[in-house]
């Protein structure tokens, strides 16, 4: 086996050394650890592996690190698999969408309208249903073709990453929300570059929309998959497409400029480096720029002419320099997405005095041409109002952590955080003035790194797959007007039980009061039932420990505080470190950069096919650089070890957890057993329990009822209702708004009764503004009986005066011995049930 190649050996060789220092360094210095989410050592090491990883990682070439990616890996037998192949119909239709919405200015700047369709043969859309195989049983059962559907797309900087890769996230997704998983294999960059996995994923999308009804569907991603899950909403918002129930965000990316503080700033708790992406050089990447262009093509008119071409040498003396000087005249205006960009100038930087332009491709996406496109950098999005509620998970500890709060804030906010006005076409104005604000859900969580549930076997992690959970059962069941029961497993998770807690993790004592300097005190824990949303987010801070607070206001955020003008514009110093590290990457790999510009020499000579005339591919685009003598190899996938383990390590917690769940609701069962009698169990239900609306216990697999203690009931407790502030809403509107919806809702198959979620109990599904000392139990009718029947006071008089008289007749008082006092009675007098009424919208209490 090449251990110069990326694969298990490789990375075990590279990353062994820093899993070793790590586990040293966690307890000798300790002390810069406290209070952070490294004092945990399973993130620890989970932060530094993936670093260690990513540097390794940008000394092989793009091709190795997607091969590495995109290798098989098992999943588990307690999670169903099934692949999925999308029609072209709808990759056709997305097409059609994604045309409409570029306009003709788009689809000029994207080199054309036909060449990002382009497939390999033999190569369609495929996707995975992802799920719990109990859930899918019980489905089965039931013949229930399921009301909770997620479509997540997953991360990667859109060039690597995999669904194999990411689905021991999705399995914990599935399993907490209770719903079905569908994950598309779009096609990665810098081969396939902007729009093609954007038509991909719009085609995902579709194809749900053929089985599911849109109040059924919630959208997720990570990354770079969350950024195309923004830009894949403004394209249903803006086609008239129907929207999902919701969308979870875990840290966007969605300013492929770079122009916020925070790319910037020291980031010790982040792995994603600070000076970008790059890689040893290869066909796919870096791409030539336009002089390296220039010279190739000379080379291969050379080559045709039966001329002798340069050697390695040569060329690497003919390489050209990154950037070149400009004019402050310049200018290349287009408008597209309702935005009008300028590249020249935010192409152009002032370094050490020159303004100089970019001429080499800084992201793998797309042309730096494109990195200000709207659907490219949805951060410069005439306005994301119009869009389903969203929760925006942000790692504290980021670098992308400004560009995430600001767009939480445009989302809630779109007039104060439009664009310039000069920066808007006709159509931008329109929708801007169009489209109300988003309802948000904005997380920030302390210290964390960027997409925190890679590492899902931390504590931190379980705090956000329950944030998670809950948004996603709240969005559903506000969308279908219902209940959605999901997993309450804190008492069952391994990672929640004190024996797994490490001396070093401290407590949650130490979240009780805040930040220091913050008066603000804890107001909750992640996972708790939604809050009222105020100016339509929901603001909270959240620690390591799950323990949420109000997040500092606007104007002490730094990434509030930009200037409008200033955003998708590149900034000197982020250009300066991703220039320094193109310069060490150019220098050491420039003998092999010769040697890829020579291939590329000998693919111009040899020809290329043309099959879309009228379109100008970019650079990196695999439809623009196909030869005409070009045999297309099938890969066979193999088993990655590397992948598996990490998966495994992974899955851990949710193996444990699920068998920790069967123990658990046996029990369960075995006691409820205990308590029913041989009468309780003929006894036939009462009429009040049979109106009981409570719903009845799930079977698992093996066809066992499931116990409802680790379970919860998630309802819309009207948090967006803006027209009264909550604690001044009268409860018989609420009711009466309520029953109206039962009526006209073809969705609500019972209606709601009084229950209880948790500790806060409901009259006809509209929360109580109380909570109840203890959680609800549910009632039984196993353990509500009794032998005795209801009877009067006097009745019950006389049954106590024969009991007293019995005693006195067993034990007869002698002379010698005092009488015993005599057996004490308390009549309680009857109760009389005072019903309220409603009148002018207010309780009247009729007096006795």
């Amino acid at each position: 086996m090449n251990i110069t190649k990326l694969s298990t050996t490789s990375v075990g060789f590279a990353v062994t050394p820093t899993v070793i220092s790590t586990l040293f360094s966690h307890y000798v210095n300790r002390a810069p650890l406290k209070e952070r989410p490294t004092a945990h050592l399973s993130y620890d090491e989970g932060l530094h592996l993936i670093r260690a990883f990513l540097e390794f990682a940008s000394h092989h070439t793009i091709d190795e690190l997607q091969a590495f990616t995109s290798q098989w890996v098992p999943h588990p037998q307690w999670v169903k698999v099934e692949d999925l192949t999308i029609a072209d119909d709808h990759l056709s239709k997305a097409a059609s969408l994604l045309k409409e919405q570029l306009g003709p200015d788009g689809i000029k700047q994207v080199g054309g309208g036909e060449w990002w369709q382009w497939r390999k043969s033999k190569s369609p859309l495929q996707a995975e249903w992802i799920e719990m195989r109990s859930d899918a049983n019980e489905r089965r059962k039931g013949h229930n073709p399921g009301k909770r559907v997620m479509l997540y797309i997953h991360g990667g900087a859109y060039f690597f990453g995999s669904v194999d890769e990411h689905r021991y996230q999705m399995q914990r997704h599935a399993r907490k929300l209770k719903a079905r998983v569908l994950a598309p294999k779009y096609r990665l960059a810098p081969q396939f570059p902007f729009p093609c996995g954007l038509q991909d994923c719009i085609a995902a999308y579709l194809h749900l929309l053929t089985v599911q009804n849109p109040s059924e569907i919630v959208l997720a991603g990570d990354s770079a998959g969350a950024g195309m899950v923004v830009s894949l909403l403004c394209v249903l918002r803006d086609q008239k497409i129907p929207l999902p129930a919701g969308a979870i965000l875990i840290s966007p990316w969605v300013d492929l400029t770079h122009s916020f503080p925070s790319v910037g700033d020291p980031a010790p708790m982040d792995y994603i480096p600070q000076y970008g992406f790059h890689h040893k050089p290869s066909k796919a990447w870096p791409p030539p720029n336009e002089d390296d262009l220039v010279m190739l093509r000379r080379e291969a008119d050379k080559i045709k002419e039966g001329s002798k071409t340069a050697g390695k040498t040569k060329l690497e003396e003919k390489q050209q320099k990154p950037v070149a000087p400009t004019r402050e005249d310049a200018s290349d205006r287009a408008a597209t997405g309702g935005l009008v960009t300028d590249t020249t100038k935010f192409l152009s930087v002032t370094i050490d005095g020159e303004l100089v332009r970019l001429k080499d491709q800084i992201q793998m996406y797309t042309s730096n041409e494109l990195l200000a496109h709207p659907l490219v950098s949805p951060i410069m999005q005439p306005t994301l109002g119009g869009l389903p509620p969203l929760l925006i998970m942000v790692g504290g500890g980021e670098i992308l952590r400004d560009e995430q709060i600001y767009l939480a804030h445009k989302c809630a906010n779109p007039q104060r955080y439009a664009p310039p006005a000069e920066k808007l076409d006709a159509k931008g104005r329109e929708r801007l003035a169009m489209h109300r604000p988003t309802n948000i859900q904005l997380q920030v969580w302390e210290d964390l790194c960027h997409v925190a549930p890679t590492l899902s076997f931390t504590r931190p992690a379980k705090y956000m797959y329950r944030s998670i959970a809950q948004f996603g059962a709240w969005a559903l069941a506000r969308a279908q007007k219902t209940s959605i029961e999901i997993l309450d497993d804190d008492d069952i998770s391994i990672i929640s039980s004190s024996d797994t807690r490490s001396d070093d993790e401290g407590s949650d004592e130490e979240d009780n009061n805040g930040a220091p300097g913050n008066p603000s005190g804890k107001v909750g824990k992640a996972g708790d039932p939604l809050p009222p949303f105020k100016n339509h987010m929901i603001r909270q801070r959240v620690t390591r420990h799950g323990a949420t607070y109000p997040l500092a206001p606007e104007s002490e955020l730094p990434a509030c505080n930009i200037l409008p003008e200033l955003v998708g514009i590149i900034k000197e110093g982020q250009v300066k470190k991703w220039l320094n590290a193109k310069r060490q990457w150019d220098s050491k790999y420039a003998a092999t950069k010769a040697k890829v510009h020579k291939g590329i020499i000998k693919d111009m000579a040899a020809g290329y096919e043309n099959p879309f005339p009228e379109d100008n591919p970019p650079p990196t685009a695999l439809a623009g650089r196909i030869r005409k003598d070009y045999k297309e190899k099938e890969n066979k996938r193999v088993k990655s070890l590397g992948l598996a383990l990490w998966s495994v390590w992974g899955s851990k917690h949710d193996e444990s957890t699920v068998g920790r769940e069967l123990k658990a609701n046996l029990a369960d069962l075995k006691a409820e057993a205990k308590l029913a009698s041989p009468r309780a169990q003929r006894s036939m239900p009462s009429p009040a329990d049979a109106e009981s609306h409570e719903p009845l216990p799930s079977p698992l697999s093996d066809g066992r009822p499931r116990s409802s203690s680790h379970r919860k009931v998630v309802v819309d407790e009207h948090q967006v209702e803006t027209s009264l502030p909550r604690e001044q809403t009268l409860v018989s509107g609420l009711i009466a708004k309520r029953k109206e919806e039962e009526q006209t809702s073809s969705l609500l198959s019972v209606p709601m009764g009084t229950g209880a979620t948790g500790k806060r109990p409901h009259l006809d599904g509209i929360a109580m503004p109380f909570s109840l000392g203890k959680e609800a139990e549910t009632a039984s009718m196993m353990t509500l009986h009794s032998d005795l029947s209801p009877r009067s006071s006097k009745e019950g008089l006389s049954s106590l005066a024969g009991v007293q008289g019995a005693a006195n007749e067993d034990e007869p008082v002698t002379k010698d011995e005092p009488k015993r006092p005599d057996l004490d009675t308390f009549v309680t007098a009857p109760e009389v049930l005072t019903i309220p009424t409603i009148e002018n919208g207010h309780a009247k209490i009729p007096v006795a």
